[in-house]
């Protein structure tokens, strides 16, 4: 456990959540205790994570708690990432940047090649 306290004023409970502002795309991301303290992060208790409001229009991500898979060493990393990149690709795969068709916040769709359309069949 951290010996990290709750970042609202008078809350002497440990903090469990980290939440974080993305004030570019109005969105609030609550998630577990970063391992570090950050600036501008607000480490939170439970109680206070869970009752946590946001403006009216933005979006909260709530994050698991657990990790999402097995940690992975450095070097195990390194050598799948190696093999992903060296790995024969299929012929219909495409290669490339692509052309930039659309963008939704910080997300980009990219077309391939001219006869691609951004749709999927």
């Amino acid at each position: 456990m951290s010996n990290r306290r709750c970042s609202r004023p008078a809350c002497k409970q440990f903090a469990v959540h980290t939440l974080t502002y993305v004030y570019r795309d109005s969105t609030a991301v609550l998630g577990p205790l970063a391992a570090y303290v950050e600036p501008h992060c607000y480490d939170l208790c439970a109680a206070h994570a869970d009752r946590m409001t946001v403006p009216i229009g933005w979006e909260v991500v709530r994050l698991p708690d657990g990790p999402a898979e097995e940690p992975v060493d450095d070097l195990e990393a390194l050598a799948n990432a190696v093999m992903q990149a060296t790995a024969p690709r299929a012929a219909g795969e495409p290669v490339g940047q692509g052309v930039e068709v659309g963008r939704r916040g910080h997300l980009r769709v990219l077309r391939s090649s001219p006869q691609d359309t951004g749709r999927l069949r």
